[in-house]
This record gives C-alpha cells, structure tokens and sequence, in this order.
C-alpha cells in the first residue's frame, strides 16, 4: 500500500464526509474534514487489509468512526470549547459527544463505505503480483 494511495483514500473521506454533512446540516466545520479523512482511512484499512466477514468489517468501523468521534469531541468541544455538536440532549449521549442514534447513523453509513473502500481498492489501487496486501 503506497503513500499515494494513502493519500487519495484521505482525501476522498475528507470530502465525501463534508459533502455528506453538508447535506445533512447544511453546513460543516473544518475539523470535521479532518475527522472525515481519518474515518475513511480507517474504513479502508479495515476492509482491505483484515480478513474479517463482511458484517464484522462494518460493525469494527461504526465503533472506530464513533470512538474518534467520542476522541474529536474530547478534544474540540470540551476541551478547546468550539462547540462543534452536542449530543447533550440526545437519550443515552456520552459526555455530549456520542450518543446511541449516531452511533446507528454510522453503522449504517458503515455498509456502503465498506463496499466503496474495497471497489477503490479493486479498481483503482490493485494490488500488483507479489506485492505485499
């Protein structure tokens, strides 16, 4: 797996992410960018580098997006107090920060990011013969 492919991987989840929440909000913050590329990156490593049943591959990503989301918030919201979201009001929220229905929300967006992961990894960065996986 090159840099390069690195890369591209981040830069796809860092814009797919915004464009998503941008969508759904109406709007995003810069962090979320970040933490958007991170996200995708990890859905990637996961799906093409672990031999795992499909379902588990999805179930390991939804608790890695929530637990950086969990980390993200930690950080910009509570400690620096940007004031990013808040959970606050949602049933079963941790700290304001994660709570149940998003963390559904990520499973779910989970299943189609998984299968983009591996159709990237197919179509644009196959892996060449004899060339480590």
């Amino acid at each position: 797996m090159s840099g390069r492919e690195l890369m591209w991987v981040y830069l796809l989840g860092a814009a797919g992410y915004g464009g998503l929440e941008s969508f759904w909000q109406g709007h995003t913050h810069w962090t979320m960018l970040l933490l958007g590329g991170v996200c995708f990156l990890v859905i990637y490593l996961v799906t093409v580098r672990l031999r795992l049943r499909f379902w588990l591959k999805v179930l390991l990503c939804a608790a890695a997006i929530t637990g950086l989301e969990f980390l993200s918030g930690c950080l910009l919201n509570l400690w620096l107090g940007w004031e990013i979201w808040d959970y606050g009001r949602q049933p079963g929220n941790l700290l304001g920060q994660i709570c149940p229905r998003y963390a559904c929300y990520w499973l779910l967006l989970s299943i189609p990011c998984c299968s983009l992961a591996w159709a990237i990894r197919q179509w644009l960065f196959p892996a060449r013969e004899g060339a480590e996986n």
